[in-house]
């Protein structure tokens, strides 16, 4: 029986990500970048099902995408899908760990949705699965490896951030792992 991730076009600017997708998938990915424009939505699978619709058409082939970020349980879920802008932007990934210090809740989800989506799909047609990871975040970013918000992100029951763990530890049962996993039920049952 074929795999339905087989020849999959994962669309990322983040090589950090198409290395983990082949750690999860057990293969090499076919992993290419393009200008997708994101719609404003709090909501991880909205922007990961209208960002699919867009690169299958952009792409003319089935392709993967991706959205994460981390919801921050004293702001009520923020920033959501807007991590990316304030992490890698202003303020930055200390600055987010700051803006955290004048309230007590420093707990956090890290979120994954992965959408699939084929050239001619609308919005309701592409598949999409979720994970999350429960955790908190550092005060200050501590770490080298991993990418983006990894250095603030500490998983429930631990005392490392994303950044200081091997990537083996890291990846057993992240928030990526996790939508991965639920991806691959999700195609099953399709």
């Amino acid at each position: 029986m074929r795999d339905p991730l087989d020849g999959l076009i994962f669309v990322t600017s983040n090589p950090g990500k198409a290395r983990e997708a082949e750690r999860f998938l057990g293969r090499r990915v076919s992993a290419r970048s393009a200008d997708i424009r994101e719609i404003q939505s709090l909501s991880f699978t909205e922007v990961a099902r209208a960002k699919a619709v867009q690169a299958a058409a952009l792409m003319g082939a089935a392709v993967l995408v991706e959205d994460s970020g981390l919801e921050m349980h004293a702001w009520g879920g923020f920033p959501g899908p807007f991590t990316k802008w304030i992490t890698m932007e202003a303020p930055g990934q200390a600055g987010l760990a700051r803006m955290l210090d004048a309230f007590p809740d420093r707990r956090a989800t890290a979120v994954s949705a992965l959408a699939v989506a084929r050239p001619g799909q609308d919005e309701a047609a592409v598949i999409v699965a979720e994970g999350r990871r429960a955790g908190s975040i550092a005060p200050a970013p501590r770490g080298t490896k991993g990418f983006g918000w990894d250095v603030l992100f500490i998983p429930e029951g631990g005392t490392l951030t994303y950044a200081e763990m091997p990537e083996e530890e890291k990846n057993r049962d992240s928030h990526r792992a996790r939508a991965f996993a639920a991806l691959r039920e999700r195609l099953r049952k399709a």
